[in-house]
């Protein structure tokens, strides 16, 4: 359990720092004049490399987030039946869960359709409205799925101390 436990929170820093590293230091160094030619190759190659390191964190932070519920007796029976979610536990648990699955789905969309989208378009266009509006909008999703990610951890610390 306390392996489990220390993965869990293994991949959540790595993941939360890895967003935190590309939008407090990747993206505003590339977005200087003097690196602004680099700005959608490096973007793009960051952004790839993270995508695998990013789903595996996801993964690991899925399996273990299963495996510490059941080492606290926790099973699918109250799961289904709703009695997980009782009580102040089980309430903070519930929108814990309804976050995660909110920050899975914008990472789908994030890493499978709009970012890739935004780069084939910043690369054959790279001024055009439509490669301004991708990478904005590829660019909100990430600071929401950030933003989600750190009520995510505080509704967490909320669970095992609150």
């Amino acid at each position: 359990y306390l392996f489990s436990v220390w993965l869990h929170l293994i991949a959540a820093m790595v993941w939360i720092g890895g967003m935190v590293f590309l939008a407090a230091v990747v993206v505003p160094v590339l977005r200087r004049p003097e690196h602004r030619a680099l700005l959608i190759p490096l973007i793009s190659q960051t952004g790839k490399r993270f995508r695998w390191v990013g789903w595996v964190c996801l993964g690991v932070l899925v399996a273990t987030g299963i495996f510490n519920l059941t080492s606290h007796g926790f099973g699918w029976e109250q799961v289904w039946s709703g009695r997980l979610f009782m009580g102040g536990f089980g309430q903070t648990l519930e929108i814990k869960l309804v976050l995660v699955g909110v920050v899975l789905i914008l990472s789908v969309i994030h890493d499978f359709f709009i970012g890739p989208r935004a780069t084939a378009v910043g690369q054959s266009a790279p001024g055009s409205a439509e490669a301004l509006r991708l990478r904005r909008q590829a660019s909100w999703i990430g600071r929401v799925n950030l933003l989600i990610a750190l009520v995510i951890v505080a509704l967490g610390v909320l669970l095992v101390r609150g």
